[in-house]
């Protein structure tokens, strides 16, 4: 098996609350030896289940890892953005560890950005200016880990895959990368600028404040209890903390330039993602039929009951709660998928899509293949820590983590889907 190093806690930037990140050059021997400092947040239910310590986060949080074979020369470079709906998460989360991706031939970077209000607060999309500082910094450094800087691959996973194709519309980013892998994007949560401003107000008045000026001055703390309170209030987009087009960094444009964007590009949604959302809500798991049709009648309207017809035939022995799932699974993940992917088309831009299938035995299967479930495939890591609980222990796993972390890694060598072993 092919040894790799693991390169922790390695700063490419510090940046002032509400500001632009100032990047750091890199000093050999400067890592840290262990994961910086993640940023500040209130830990999602995902993030809990893997252990994340709230204790390890700091506005100082702008640091990256590097994983890359022993003596690794001149290979393709993963970097990696991670999810937690633009509010949770971090680089170091051990899901997210590269060796194994490296094994295969490939130099891994993980990466921390500001999350919530201090990352999206209004228009400043500071989080995304982060992104594009940490894609400079490989742009400058990663040939001493042996990485090639001319064939960068980003990839992420839900607000990470949101991240990449914002990215690639972010004209900062332009020739930063080479190649993009968007696992179960959130699109929807990308604003405009009148739901950001709309949000800023929230966010002010949760804070008790009537200026940014005053936010900037307020205990971390205290801007975290704010957040809080924003992010408990109902939204469809889930957007109170989200990039913005025609914000900072991003502009107007922003989507017709991701999809035009000639980078190969591949996308995958997975069967069952919001199921991972509703499968614990006490409101829902014991969902009735007479439930799953006053939903559709609400969201659905006039063809309510030619799209139950449709899902209930294509889903055989689906629960109601399963086919509530599958309603706003298409209309959160695979349709905004397939609308990106027919814009590139037309564009003649390349592009892939898949779709993630394999249903976890976990919870008597009550997540089938819900969101997030996909990713310790795609990194080979089914036997990191709290993968078990989701993802139970049967034999077949192994054979999965295989294909997909080969697939990531041949896509980023090659620039296309099925030459993983080329």
């Amino acid at each position: 098996m092919t040894a790799t190093v693991s390169h922790l806690g390695i700063r490419y930037a510090t940046a002032a609350r509400f500001e632009a990140p100032v990047a750091v050059p890199y000093q050999p021997g400067a890592a840290l030896g262990r994961a910086g400092a993640m940023a500040p947040q209130v830990p999602g239910m995902l993030e809990m289940a893997l252990g994340l310590d709230v204790a390890d986060t700091s506005e100082d949080c702008l640091f990256l890892n590097v994983f890359a074979p022993e003596g690794a020369t001149n290979l393709p470079v993963l970097v990696w953005v991670h999810g937690g709906a633009y509010q949770n998460g971090a680089g170091s989360i051990q899901w997210y560890d590269g060796s194994n991706l490296a094994r295969r031939g490939a130099v891994v970077v993980t990466i921390n950005y500001r999350l919530g209000a201090l990352g999206y607060l209004g228009d400043g999309n500071w989080g995304l200016l982060d992104q594009i500082c940490a894609l400079e910094w490989v742009q400058r450094h990663i040939a001493q880990f042996g990485g090639d800087a001319g064939n960068v691959t980003i990839f992420g996973e839900s607000a990470g895959g949101s991240s990449v194709t914002t990215l690639m519309g972010a004209p900062g980013a332009d020739g930063l990368f080479h190649r993009a892998w968007a696992m179960s994007p959130s699109f929807n949560q990308v604003r405009d600028r009148e739901s950001a401003a709309r949000w800023l107000s929230v966010t002010l008045e949760a804070a008790g404040v009537s200026s940014l000026d005053e936010l900037r001055a307020m205990p971390v703390a205290d801007l975290l209890a704010a957040q809080a309170k924003v992010a408990a209030m109902p939204a469809a987009h889930y957007d109170m903390f989200s990039p913005t087009v025609g914000g900072v960094g991003l502009p107007v444009d922003a989507r017709e330039r991701a999809a035009a964007n000639p980078v190969p590009f591949c996308v995958g949604t997975n069967h069952d993602e919001n199921l991972l959302f509703l499968a614990f809500d006490p409101n829902l798991a014991a969902a009735t039929t007479e439930q799953w049709v006053a939903f559709t009648e609400r969201e659905l309207g006039v063809r309510a009951a030619e799209a139950r017809a449709v899902y209930e035939s294509h889903r055989p022995g689906a629960t109601p709660l399963q086919l509530i799932a599958a309603v706003q699974t298409d209309h959160t993940f695979r349709l905004p998928a397939q609308q990106f992917c027919a814009a590139r088309h037309a564009a003649g831009a390349p592009s892939w899509m898949y779709w993630f299938t394999w249903a976890s035995p976990a919870f008597g299967g009550l997540l089938g293949s819900a969101h997030a479930l996909d990713i310790p495939f795609a990194f080979d890591n089914i036997h990191s820590p709290g993968t078990e609980m989701l993802l139970g222990d049967g034999a077949e796993r192994q054979g999965i983590a295989t294909r997909f972390a080969d697939e990531i890694t041949g896509f980023a060598l090659n620039g296309e889907i099925g030459r993983a072993h080329v």
